[in-house]
């Protein structure tokens, strides 16, 4: 993989949080945004846009395992501001809301 394609990864991945801008990255790594663009598909396969969401919601499923965070917390942890966007895209990659996710993951003892 090209290494300013993993270092926008690891930028991205560093900074779930918030929106990393398209300029800040392709600024980054001394690249027009048409240019990371292309190159982040061509490397990746899938837009920039879309490896974000993927990198979001697999965070969110981990944190959702793994803690006590309620659902709205977790979306907040990982930069997501519209709840019905988060359950809508959190369904359509794992087959089941967040809600449900966590009734089968977290069992209380």
């Amino acid at each position: 993989m090209d290494p300013r394609v993993r270092e926008v990864i690891d930028l991205m991945a560093a900074h779930l949080d918030r929106n990393v801008s398209l300029s800040e990255m392709a600024n980054t790594v001394h690249l027009s945004p048409s240019r990371l663009r292309q190159l982040f598909k061509s490397e990746t396969g899938v837009p920039i846009a879309r490896y974000g969401r993927q990198l979001r919601l697999a965070e969110a499923r981990e944190l959702l395992r793994t803690t006590f965070l309620s659902v709205k917390e977790v979306a907040a942890r990982v930069g997501v501001t519209g709840m019905s966007h988060f359950v809508r895209d959190f369904k359509k990659a794992y087959g089941s809301t967040p809600g449900r996710y966590v009734s089968r993951y977290r069992k209380v003892n």
